[in-house]
C-alpha cells in the first residue's frame, strides 16, 4: 500500500510549475489576469435594483418625497382599507351601511349643537330643546344600530353559512361605519344610496 504522505516526484512538479521571466512580468499590470480564451459575459440589468439618486436630496426634495409617499398611502387605504377591512363578510357589511341613510351620520353635527344648546347662559327653554335634540339623536343611533345589525346578521347567515367571523366585532364594524361620514369613509363605499345588497 502507498504511503499517503510521501512527496511527489520531480517531474509532476516540474510540469505544473511554469517558467515566466522578469520581462513578461514587467508588461504586465499589478492586477493582470491572464485570459480565459473568450470574453467574461456581462451581468444581466433585467432584476437588477436601479441606480440610487446620484447626489443626496436636499431638504425640500427630502420634504416633498416623503409628503408623496403618505398621499399615496393614504389614497391606497382609502381605496382597499386596512388589514381589519378584509373579508367577504366585512365588504357585505359595508355595502349594508353604504346603501342606506344612517342617523348616525347626523350625530355629531347634532351633538355640538347640543353642546352649544346646553351651556348655562342659554336661555330654559333652549335648554331643554337642546336636551330632547339630545335623546332623541341618541335613541335614533341605537335604534339604526339594531336594524343595521338584524340586516347584516340575515344576511351573513344566509350568504355565508360556514364563516367563522364573530358576529359581534362585524355589528361593532359596521355600528362605527354608520357614525362616519359617508365621505370620510374608508374603504371608500361601493354602492350608492338606496343600492339593493
Amino acid at each position: 500500500m502507498p504511503s499517503l504522505f510521501r512527496r511527489k516526484s520531480t517531474d509532476l512538479v516540474d510540469e505544473a510549475v511554469s517558467s515566466v521571466t522578469t520581462e513578461e512580468t514587467a508588461e504586465r499590470p499589478r492586477g493582470y489576469t491572464p485570459a480565459k480564451g473568450r470574453e467574461t459575459p456581462k451581468r444581466p440589468t433585467v432584476g437588477r435594483r436601479p441606480a440610487g439618486p446620484t447626489r443626496p436630496l436636499t431638504k425640500e426634495e427630502e420634504r416633498e418625497r416623503r409628503r408623496q409617499l403618505r398621499a399615496e398611502a393614504a389614497s391606497e387605504f382609502r381605496r382597499e382599507g386596512g388589514p381589519r377591512d378584509r373579508g367577504p363578510e366585512r365588504l357585505l357589511a359595508r355595502n349594508v351601511v353604504d346603501s342606506r341613510r344612517t342617523v348616525g351620520t347626523w350625530f355629531f353635527g347634532g351633538a355640538l349643537i347640543v353642546l352649544i344648546g346646553s351651556n348655562a347662559a342659554m336661555p330654559d327653554p333652549v335648554r331643554l330643546i337642546s336636551n330632547v335634540l339630545w335623546g332623541a339623536l341618541a335613541l335614533g343611533v341605537v335604534i339604526d344600530s339594531v336594524l343595521i345589525c338584524r340586516k347584516i346578521s340575515k344576511l351573513v347567515r344566509e350568504r355565508f353559512p360556514k364563516t367563522d367571523q364573530r358576529m359581534g366585532s362585524l355589528f361593532l364594524y359596521a355600528v362605527m361605519r354608520s357614525i362616519t361620514f359617508r365621505r370620510m369613509r374608508a374603504p371608500a363605499p361601493q354602492v350608492n344610496l338606496g343600492d339593493k345588497v
